[in-house]
C-alpha cells in the first residue's frame, strides 16, 4: 500500500488513481462509483475531508474528530454491504486518518480487485453500478466491458472451452503437419510423436473429449492454433490477425498480413511465423560463427519472439478489436484485445504467469515459444537495456476496446518515441489513453534543464493552447501524472504559463528553451 503524504497535500492534483471528496455532510453517494471504478482498473486513493480548487490543487475542508470516526464507521459499515458494494477489498490498514493543520483527512487506498472479483459493482446491479476511471473522472461501463472482465473470472483460461460443433477434422491439415514437424524437431525422442493425429492434438491440448457426447472435438485454443479463419470467425465474429508494416511513408503499407483475406489458413500458428520472419528483418545481425555456420538468432531476436508469443498468449479474442503488429524503420508495436490480467506492474516484474489463453501457450511452448514462468516480459526489458534502447512501454487501456500495448523502440535515440503516437485510420480507441501512475508521482519543481520530453510538451501547447493534461500525455507518450510535473518545470522555467481556470482558461508557451 503506497501511503498518502498529508505534507505534500498541495502538490497532488486529481488524476487516473486520486480523488478528493469534501465529505463535510458525511459519505458522498458519488464516492462509491469512484470505489467501483478505482476496483475495476489501476486501484486509487479517495481523499475525504478534501476539496479540489478552482486551479486544481487540493485543500481541507476542515473535519472534526468525530466527523472523521463518523465517516470511517459509515465506510466499513456500507462497504461491508453486499447489497451496496460486491467487494470489500481495503483492509483495516489501508484507511488511514491524516492530520493537516487545518483539518483531519480520511484516505482510502482502493487496490485494483483480482480479476476473480471484477467487474466490482455498486447498489447490487452488474449492468448499471460497473464503474471504471478515465483520467479524473468515472464512467459507466458498457455491456462489453462488463461481459469482458465476465470473462476473466474463470479458474481456466478461455481457450479450454470445447466446441461440440466441430471436429478435428475441421483443422487445417498443412498447419497441423508444420506443427508436428517443429515439434519433432524440438521434443526429439517424445512418445507423442508416434501418435496419430487425433491422439496428438488431444495430446497437446488441440482438441478434447466432449462431456455432452463423449467424442473428440475442438478445444476453443486448438482452433485459434490450427483452424480457418472462417471457422474462428464463427465463434469469435470480432476474431482479426493485422500485420501492418509501414516503412515509406509515402504509402500506407509497404506490406500486411491478415487474417480473412484467403490467401491463408488465418489461424495464430501460421500468423506467428509468418510475422515473426518479417519482424526479424527489422533487428541487426552482427556476424558470428557456431563452428562454420553463422548465428543469425540474437538475444533481441528471442526477445521480439517473446513479445509476439505474449501477445497471443493474453489476447480476448472474443474482444470487439484483433490483435495488431506493427513495423516502422523505428519502432516494433504489438497491440491485442484485453486488459493486462496480472496489472501492468506484475507483468513488468515478471514472476507470475497468468495467460488468458494457457492451452495456445502450452501448445507453443512444446515447439520451444515463449516463456511459461511469467518471465518473458522482464527479458524484453532486460534485452532491450542491454542493447543501449529506449525502455519498452506498456500501455492499458480501457473502453469499449480494452488494449494492451507494447512498444519495442529500435532506435537509441528516444526522441521520436515522444513524438510520435501510433493511429490506425480504420481503427479509433474509444477514449483517451490511460497508463498507470503512481499515487504519489508529483509536480516536483523546476530543474536546471529541460528534458526533450518537455520540449516536445512545449511545441505541443504551443501549437494547441487550450489543450488538456490528458492531451498532452498522449502527445509525449507518458502518463498524465508525468506530464504534470513536467508541465511545472516548465513554469518554474518561466517557459510555460496557465492563464485563467483550470477548465475554462488555457495556455501560454512564454520562451523557448534552446535545443
Amino acid at each position: 500500500m503506497e501511503t498518502f503524504d498529508i505534507v505534500k497535500l498541495a502538490s497532488y492534483r486529481e488524476n487516473n488513481r486520486i480523488e478528493a471528496k469534501a465529505a463535510k455532510g458525511g459519505l458522498p453517494r458519488s464516492m462509491w462509483e469512484t470505489y467501483s471504478a478505482f476496483a475495476n482498473t489501476y486501484g486509487g486513493v479517495i481523499l475525504l475531508g478534501v476539496k479540489e480548487r478552482e486551479d486544481g490543487t487540493f485543500e481541507t475542508v476542515g473535519l472534526t474528530p468525530a466527523e472523521v470516526e463518523h465517516l470511517r464507521q459509515d465506510f466499513w459499515n456500507t462497504v461491508s454491504n453486499r447489497s451496496k458494494v460486491s467487494a470489500v477489498l481495503p483492509i483495516e490498514s489501508e484507511v488511514e486518518v491524516l492530520e493537516a493543520d487545518d483539518g483531519m483527512v480520511v484516505a482510502i487506498h482502493v487496490p485494483r480487485a483480482p480479476r476473480d472479483e471484477r467487474p466490482v459493482h455498486i447498489n447490487d446491479n452488474l449492468f448499471e453500478g460497473t464503474y471504471r476511471r478515465r483520467g479524473e473522472g468515472d464512467y459507466r461501463c458498457t455491456r462489453q466491458e462488463i461481459s469482458a472482465m465476465l470473462r476473466d473470472q474463470g479458474t481456466e483460461t478461455m481457450d479450454s472451452k470445447v466446441l461440440d460443433d466441430l471436429t478435428v477434422a475441421d483443422f487445417n491439415a498443412d498447419t497441423v503437419r508444420a506443427y508436428r514437424t517443429r515439434f519433432r524437431a524440438a521434443r526429439q525422442g517424445s512418445s507423442w510423436t508416434d501418435l496419430d493425429d487425433e491422439r496428438f492434438l488431444r495430446a497437446v491440448g488441440a482438441a478434447m473429449v466432449s462431456r455432452e457426447d463423449g467424442k473428440l472435438h475442438p478445444t476453443f485454443g486448438g482452433l485459434l492454433m490450427f483452424g480457418n479463419d472462417y471457422d474462428i470467425v464463427r465463434e469469435c465474429p470480432h476474431y482479426f490477425l493485422d500485420y501492418q508494416e509501414t516503412l515509406d511513408p509515402a504509402i500506407r503499407w509497404t506490406d500486411r498480413v491478415h487474417s480473412g483475406d484467403g490467401m491463408w489458413s488465418g489461424n495464430l500458428f501460421d500468423f506467428f511465423f509468418r510475422v515473426n520472419r518479417k519482424l526479424a528483418e527489422s533487428l541487426k545481425t552482427p556476424f558470428k560463427l557456431n563452428g562454420i555456420f553463422r548465428v543469425d538468432d540474437t538475444p533481441m531476436h528471442k526477445a521480439v519472439r517473446e513479445a509476439l508469443a505474449n501477445c497471443l498468449f493474453n489476447a480476448d479474442y472474443y474482444g470487439v478489436r484483433g490483435v495488431v503488429v506493427r513495423r516502422t524503420p523505428d519502432k516494433l508495436v504489438f497491440e491485442n484485445p484485453g486488459d493486462i490480467r496480472t496489472g501492468v506492474e506484475q507483468m513488468r516484474l515478471g514472476g507470475v504467469s497468468d495467460p488468458r489463453n494457457g492451452l495456445i501457450m502450452k501448445m507453443f511452448s512444446l515447439i520451444d515459444v515463449g516463456e511459461r514462468a511469467g518471465t518473458g516480459v522482464p527479458d524484453v526489458f532486460a534485452t532491450w537495456a542491454n542493447a543501449g534502447l529506449p525502455e519498452p512501454r506498456i500501455e492499458e487501456k480501457f473502453g469499449e476496446a480494452d488494449r494492451m500495448i507494447l512498444t519495442l523502440m529500435l532506435e537509441s535515440d528516444a526522441k521520436s518515441a515522444h513524438n510520435e503516437q501510433i493511429i490506425d485510420n480504420n481503427e479509433q480507441l474509444n477514449g483517451p489513453s490511460e497508463q498507470i501512475t503512481d499515487n504519489n508521482e508529483q509536480l516536483n519543481g523546476p530543474s536546471e534543464q529541460i528534458t526533450e520530453r518537455q520540449r516536445t510538451v512545449l511545441r505541443f501547447v504551443e501549437r494547441n493552447p487550450s489543450t488538456t493534461y490528458e492531451d498532452m500525455a498522449r502527445a509525449a507518450g507518458v502518463s498524465s501524472a508525468t506530464v504534470r510535473r513536467d508541465a511545472e518545470i516548465l513554469i518554474g522555467r518561466g517557459l510555460l504559463k496557465r492563464v485563467g481556470s483550470r477548465k475554462a482558461g488555457h495556455w501560454e508557451v512564454r520562451g523557448r528553451e534552446e535545443s
